[in-house]
């Protein structure tokens, strides 16, 4: 039995935490505040009140509002150019996982030379080592989906439609803070497709080849929360106990995926929406679940597993690795999210071999922690089953 365990993160977690980021020893005196090019921040007073806590801090603030649901390498070279030019020394995301994920990109490129894709493995990346320190990352979470603040992650988008994780332990966020509060005006289905995606971070680490038992103990409890809460939250978003479940299903899901990690589901979610960006990451897996987890129930690799999940997710009298993937239909069908079609987003079957050999090429090292191999033909095989 082997493996490591490093989550350098201080995390605050709780209702009314925000409040208290004055108090902590802050990483710099000027930061670079990043956000979302939408409104919702500005509309529900989160800036505000982040500008009112750094204030009350004596640390100076730029604003960077340009980051989109799905972040470019673009943007992530805008903002670092920012951060040189007003002489930045920390970044802060505030939002969701597109936010804090672009935070960590940019707190790389303004202490580095290139372009941020020289720095990428898989694809076009030049795969180089980051030779500078990024500067030190603060994650305020508004959203439970990515668990980015909990992990080094950051996943970026190419002018190629290439969408691929970058991280190493430089991009740990330094502090991070899990307010559930900022979280309450999450929208119905963006509730529900930041949930799956949080679930699916668990239950890929916990098939994960490699994965170890601390990892199994953060998945196993995820996906035991979100099971007990994400339709709740779903169905109403000030129901705060539930909430305060899915966020932190959400921050231990990030910790999953700091010592396990994802596998091919993911590697196959990552071109849809890389190819298409007004698709919801979380929509997209959610559209490829059932059909990804009744493969590995049919290849009979994890059977065991398979049962556990099911279990933790609801379905107490689970005797077999099929009745994972009913409680998840089961769980689809409770967040009003079992109607969701690939075809909506202008993703045209004829291309599915396409997406199939992106996945590979661009985040091939995920097939490879997968719980058994998985030929081309199967993989191609399951976005066909998934295709509506």
């Amino acid at each position: 039995m082997k493996f490591q365990y490093y989550i350098p993160s201080r995390v605050l977690f709780g209702s009314g935490q925000l409040d208290r980021l004055h108090k902590q020893n802050l990483p710099g005196k000027k930061a670079l505040i990043v956000i979302s090019c939408g409104t919702s921040v500005r509309k529900y007073g989160y800036l505000a009140r982040l500008e009112e806590q750094l204030d009350k801090a004596g640390v100076a603030h730029v604003v960077f509002d340009k980051i989109q649901p799905n972040p470019t390498e673009h943007h992530v070279m805008e903002g670092a150019a920012l951060a040189k030019a007003e002489g930045c020394d920390f970044v802060i995301g505030l939002g969701g996982g597109s936010i804090i994920d672009s935070a960590k990109a940019i707190a790389v490129m303004a202490t580095n030379e290139g372009q941020f894709w020289d720095y990428v493995s898989g694809g076009t990346g030049g795969g180089k080592a980051v030779p500078v320190t990024p500067l030190p990352i603060v994650a305020i979470t508004t959203t439970a989906g990515t668990g980015t603040e909990a992990d080094p992650w950051a996943v970026i988008t190419n002018p190629e439609g290439e969408k691929i994780g970058f991280g190493y332990d430089g991009t740990f966020p330094v502090l991070s803070i899990v307010d559930p509060d900022l979280m309450m005006s999450v929208p119905e289905k963006l509730t529900a497709y930041q949930g799956f995606d949080a679930l699916f971070h668990s239950t890929e680490g916990y098939i994960n080849r490699y994965t170890n038992p601390i990892n199994d103990l953060y998945a196993l409890k995820a996906i035991e929360l979100i099971g007990k809460s994400l339709a709740k939250a779903v169905n109403n978003g000030s129901d705060k106990e539930a909430r305060e479940d899915v966020a932190l299903a959400n921050t231990l899901s990030g910790m999953s995926e700091s010592i396990g990690g994802c596998t091919s589901e993911h590697a196959m979610e990552h071109p849809l929406s890389g190819k298409n960006p007004k698709l919801e990451h979380g929509a997209g897996l959610i559209m490829l679940c059932e059909a990804y987890y009744a493969y590995w129930a049919e290849r009979g690799v994890i059977d065991d597993r398979m049962i556990a999940m099911a279990k933790a997710l609801g379905k107490t009298d689970a005797t077999k690795p099929m009745d994972f993937v009913d409680a998840l239909h089961d769980l689809k069908v409770a967040c009003h999210v079992d109607d969701l079609k690939m075809s909506d987003y202008g993703i045209k079957e004829e291309d599915l071999e396409m997406y199939t050999k992106m996945a590979y090429d661009t985040m091939g090292g995920l097939f490879k922690v997968d719980p058994a191999d998985m030929p081309f033909e199967d993989c191609l095989a399951i976005y066909k089953k998934a295709y509506r």
